[in-house]
């Protein structure tokens, strides 16, 4: 049987969530795996992990940006999402993409709810974390930041978010971005 260093943490991960034995681990936002592969920040804390994190570079003096990852709760608890937040920033809210019509629409959502066997892809197009009020010096490609989510049940859960265009193979697809209404963010 072989197993590679990304299959083997989140075997760990996945294990200390269900078992209650670590409450809180982080892996490095850049761990190599045996190919010399970047691999996306994960972070657990109880039944929750919050795996490939990821944002956008801000542009030029645009100081808002998106941030994305997966969340997943273990088997026979669920949870809801329902903050965020990141000392880069002044505000970091939940938002959603909702389609009226032909345009893509982005709200803020109160509450993001997790439930066994149904993980929560925060995406392009979809859920997503809005990052507004970027202070200096801006989010560039290469760099990290730490993004706390909190959780009704479980509380604050930090991960480290690796900023780049695209995050881990995601694809953005062809969401036309000149129809899409940012409402109050424009």
């Amino acid at each position: 049987m072989t197993c590679n260093l990304k299959t083997a943490l989140c075997g760990a991960m996945v294990l200390a969530a269900v078992s209650g034995a670590v409450p809180y681990t982080t892996a490095p936002a850049h761990a190599a795996d045996q190919k010399g592969m970047t691999m996306p920040a994960a972070a657990s804390k109880g039944p929750i992990t919050v795996t490939g994190a990821w944002a956008r570079p801000t542009i030029a003096k645009m100081k808002i940006s998106a941030a994305y990852f997966a969340a997943t709760i273990a088997d026979g608890a669920t949870d809801t999402l329902i903050a965020a937040k990141t000392p880069v920033a002044d505000k970091a809210e939940l938002h959603q993409h909702i389609m009226q019509g032909d345009v893509a629409k982005m709200r803020p959502v109160d509450a993001v709810p997790l439930s066994p066997g149904h993980p929560v892809v925060f995406q392009p197009g979809g859920y997503h974390i809005m990052i507004m009020g970027v202070k200096n010096p801006p989010l560039r490609e290469g760099t990290t930041f730490p993004l706390t989510l909190t959780f009704e049940k479980a509380g604050d859960v930090t991960v480290t978010v690796n900023v780049s265009k695209m995050g881990s193979g995601m694809s953005h697809g062809t969401m036309d971005h000149g129809k899409m209404d940012h409402g109050q963010h424009k």
